[in-house]
This record gives C-alpha cells, structure tokens and sequence, in this order.
C-alpha cells in the first residue's frame, strides 16, 4: 500500500513539473531595441497558486550608492520587509508620496539602515528629499509568476504553469495608461516565450518631480 502512495505521488510530481516551464518574455521598444527594467507579472487564470508564500531569489533591498537608488526597479511579494542601506558618504532622507505605500526615512547617514513592510500590491516611487535626481520603483505584486527584464530585455519567469494566463508589463516610462500593458496569453507546457512591443518616452531630467 504504502508503495502504492509514493508511486501516485511521484506521478503527480512529474504531471505538475511537464505542465510548468520557463517563460521568456521579451519587451523592446517601437525600433526594435531592448527594455530593461521591465516588470513582468503573470497570473495563472485556472488557479497556480500554492497558498505558500511568496519568495523570490533576489535581495529586498535598494541602497543608496553614488548618490542613486540601486535597484532602479525592485520587485517583492506583498508583505515585505525592504531595507534601504545607505553606502554614500552622505546622507539620504529617503520618502514615497505613493497611495500603495506612503513613507518617510528621515536622515541617514553611511552604513546606516532602515526598513519598511510594503503590504499592499501596486508600484510605490521613491525620492530622495536631499538629491532630487534619485528616483526608484519598489512592484509590490502579489503573485509568484514575476520578473524583471535586464539589459537584454529579457525577463525569465520560472516554472509559469500551462495555460492561460493574464500577463502584465509595467515600466515606469512607458507611454500608456499607468506604465503598463496588459494581455491574455497561453502558456505552454513547456514554459514557451512570449515577445511584447512598447512606446516609452524620455526619462525625466534629474529636477523633476516624482507623483
């Protein structure tokens, strides 16, 4: 009997990994060229979830180094505690004026560092109120399936199950209703890759103000 249990399960286990694969979502702008810093999220519509919670392999952090936020765009589950290091030999008073996650860190100085839980989905702008050319995303999702493109353009979602599923596109230049793109699209078992074309406009100059 009891090998019979462990058979089933092993054959359950091989089912879910041939219907889960990489997906490779590509996104470039309207000549051609690769969009770095792209978040790209997918939400299984025939469920997915494991009702564990979310991690992803990357730090939930963004510091404060040669006077810029690195990352530029940070992605993290819903709930997270993101820290904020200062590693500049100045001092930052870090803040968001977003409605996902309004905050203040008042000054810091080097080798100081503070936190904040984001416990709400959506994208939150930072600012620097002492250097007005620092300017960062936290994406706040809440799904598992998410990434972010690099300089290739390229965002690698792993183990995106089968089927259809509503993928999202968001960067902070794009020219279209709240940063974003959104469409349905049919993931394959075997993950698959997907290409998406957006129209961004100029960064904003170091004096301009973040909303």
């Amino acid at each position: 009997m009891r090998a019979i249990i462990l058979a089933a399960l092993a054959a359950l286990t091989l089912a879910s990994q041939a219907e889960a694969g990489d997906l490779s979502v590509v996104v470039r702008d309207a000549a051609g060229h690769p969009v770095k810093d792209a978040a790209v999220t997918l939400k299984p519509m025939g469920g997915g979830a494991t009702g564990a919670p979310i991690k992803f392999t990357w730090p939930y952090s963004v510091a404060q180094q040669n006077i810029s936020f690195n990352p530029f765009v940070l992605i993290v589950p819903t709930g997270s505690n993101v820290t904020f290091p200062n590693k500049d030999k100045v001092r930052h008073h870090v803040y968001s004026f977003s409605p996902t996650k309004k905050f203040e860190l008042k000054l810091y100085g080097r080798d100081e560092s503070r936190s904040v839980v984001f416990d709400k989905a959506g994208v939150v702008a930072l600012g620097c109120n002492i250097h007005d050319q620092m300017i960062a995303y936290v994406v706040v999702v809440d799904t598992a399936y998410a990434a972010k493109t690099g300089a290739d353009g390229v965002a690698l979602i792993r183990n995106a199950p089968a089927g259809n599923a509503a993928m999202t596109v968001w960067q902070p230049y794009m020219k279209t209703a709240r940063n974003q793109v959104a469409k349905t699209i049919s993931v394959p078992a075997a993950g698959g890759r997907q290409e998406v074309k957006v129209d961004l406009r100029p960064a904003p100059g170091a004096m301009n103000m973040i909303h």
